[in-house]
This record gives C-alpha cells, structure tokens and sequence, in this order.
C-alpha cells in the first residue's frame, strides 16, 4: 500500500507537471535554445579544439519558474554537452589554433634565459589581461617564485625547455613544480615547426604541445594585423619592440571584437 501511494502520489504529480503551462513553454522553446557540440577538428598529427554545446535543463528550468509561477527565459538552466571527439588529453598532435567559431585569441610571451618580464607583466595588469609565459628552464632556475607568482595571478606558465630543447629530466622537472606547487591543472610544450622527438617527449609527460600559426619575429603590430583571426595563436619574445608596441597590440586585437585568453582557456571546450 505504502509503495503504490508514493507511485500513485508521483503519477499524479507528473500529469499535472505535464499540463502545467510553464512546463509546456518549456517544452516548446528547448529545441530553439539548444546548440550543437562542435568536435575537434584532427587532419594527422593537428588537433583545433572543439567546443562544448548546450541543451536546456527543463525539470532543473521548471522548478526555478515554478517559484514565480511564471515561464521566463532569463530563468533557464543549461546542461552542456561535450563533443564527441575533443582535445581533452589528447597529447600526441600539435594543438595548431584555437576553435574559429570562438572569437579568442592567445598571447604566448617567450621568456629567455636573460630577459625581463616585468615591463609585460605591467602592461597586461593595467589591462586586465591574462597571458601565457614560456618559460626557459634557465630562466626558471632563478626565478622560481615569480613564475609561481604568474601563476597564481591567473598567467599560464608554459615550459620552453632549456634553450628550446627538451629532455627527460628538465621536462618532469619544470611540470612538477608547475602543477604540484603552483596547482596549474595542465602543462604546455612549445615549437615552431613540427618536431617529432619534441612531441614524443612532451606526450610522455601528458604536455599540450602548441603550434603556434603567429610567430612574431620583428614588426609585432605589423606582423599582427596582418595575421590576425578567430583561434590565433600568438607567440611573442621579449624585446624593446614588443614592450613599446604591446599596448598598441592590445588596443588593436580588442578593435576586433576579440578576447585575450591563456592558452588552458583557448583549450577549454
């Protein structure tokens, strides 16, 4: 008796829930509200991340109206929807772009052995920018706080390894510091051009190797506005030309519609 009542009971409360006509709005917009994951795009050894969809929540939708008694599409709740092929640990291509349909680009500043951040680092403060830094090992030897500090202020530390080679014990070396101590949940290897024993490597210590389709040389606003598109990838050294011309760069990539992301939420389905 006690099990058909509680049956009985949530019967009942479904029909009603069913000719309820909050539920039936509902019901009726969920499809227009929906979008579709969009996969990883794999050609080889290159990955361009995906991007997550969403559908609507409607029993999650109908409890948050009901307590106004009113339908009000300020009031739905989404559920995402992952792709079916994603980047997500996917470590043995070269990540090339960000997805086209997301209007993000990603600044990677590479740091030298002997080159000075702070200048960059003020620039991106005073703009409310958060940057990827790769990071010589060299460089990372002696400056082990401050690449914890560019953590912690939201920055994303790659590893560029020791003069743009990488072994074994350098690599594990940088990772662990980089996600044990400054809790950064995954880590970056970075090239030019594709390198097979880099990529190796870097797979084996389940690093993202990023590709740049940026590489600024000399010139960097020029070379910018030449190049730019939805999913750049940015990357940067560190001189007087890009420290005077970066708040231009900036000014200019936000013209644009555009927003400056790290390179995990470049990666961020």
């Amino acid at each position: 008796m006690i099990c058909f009542s509680f049956f009985y009971t949530e019967k009942i409360s479904t029909v009603i829930k069913e000719n309820d006509d909050i539920q039936k709005e509902i019901e009726q917009v969920k499809d227009q509200y929906k979008t579709v994951a969009i996969d990883a795009i794999i050609n080889n050894d290159t990955i361009i991340p995906g991007v997550s969809g969403k559908t609507i929540d409607v029993k999650a939708s109908y409890k948050k109206m009901k307590k106004i008694n009113s339908f009000n599409d300020n009031l739905l709740v989404y559920k995402n929807t992952k792709p079916k092929i994603s980047v997500e640990n996917i470590y043995d291509k070269y990540i090339i772009s960000g997805n086209k349909t997301k209007k993000e680009i990603s600044l990677l500043f590479l740091v030298e052995e002997n080159d000075n951040i702070d200048k960059v680092i003020d620039i991106l403060k005073k703009n409310n920018i958060k940057a990827t830094f790769y990071i010589d090992g060299n460089w990372f030897e002696n400056n082990n706080e401050k690449s914890l500090e560019l953590i912690k202020d939201g920055h994303i530390v790659g590893n560029l390894g020791y003069n743009y080679r990488y072994d074994v014990s350098g690599i594990s070396w940088m990772n662990t510091i980089v996600t044990k101590i400054g809790n950064q949940k995954s880590t970056y290897c970075y090239t030019e051009n594709k390198n097979q024993d880099i990529l190796n490597i870097c797979k084996n210590n389940k690093s993202y190797t990023i590709i740049p389709n940026i590489v600024v040389k000399q010139n960097p606003l020029i070379t910018i506005k030449k190049n730019l598109s939805n999913g750049s990838i940015i990357s940067l050294k560190i001189n007087d030309g890009l420290q005077s011309e970066l708040p231009l760069i900036i000014n200019y990539i936000n013209s644009k519609d555009l927003e400056i992301v790290t390179i995990e939420k470049m990666l961020d389905e």
